[in-house]
């Protein structure tokens, strides 16, 4: 872990992991994408394939004109049961801070509740992300949600 990282700084990061699982756990896809820069990088990855370095992600979005898309398929297209998700986030581990940019990873777990039925444990893993500083706050460069399991549900529609 980065020592040197100041606590106004850690804070602000422990503050835009909270936001960001609140966004995403209350439906709030718009305010979703302007937790990335405008050429931000979203990737949902599984954990074999991180570790071997494959390229392929279960699900990849490059820039908000894609993460705008994913909103629109969400709103608009996917046809799903509905269901809400709630995120539990660990507090941010820090690899490195230089320069207004730093990198970071957090564990995660997502539970899943369909309508009338129990909650269960829904994806279990990882975030590394590259945050940086800017104006008007610290925004995601890059997002990689590394999950451990090598079995997902059917379809992943809502960002993890």
């Amino acid at each position: 872990m980065v020592r040197s990282i100041s606590q106004d700084i850690w804070l602000d990061l422990a503050g835009l992991y909270a936001d960001y699982a609140s966004a995403v756990d209350r439906g709030d896809w718009d305010r979703w994408v302007e937790f990335f820069t405008d050429d931000g990088v979203y990737r949902l990855v599984p954990r074999e394939n991180h570790e071997r370095g494959f390229p392929l992600a279960t699900l990849a979005f490059s820039g908000k004109g894609m993460l705008k898309d994913r909103v629109y398929g969400i709103r608009e297209t996917l046809f799903h049961d509905p269901y809400y998700q709630r995120h539990v986030i660990g507090l941010p581990l820090i690899h490195s801070s230089e320069h207004g940019r730093i990198v970071a990873e957090a564990n995660y777990a997502v539970f899943r509740t369909k309508l009338s039925e129990l909650s269960t444990v829904y994806n279990v893993g990882r975030y590394l992300d590259t945050v940086v500083c800017t104006p008007v706050g610290l925004k995601l460069a890059s997002r990689e949600c590394i999950y451990d399991s090598e079995l997902i549900p059917n379809s992943i529609i809502y960002p993890i």
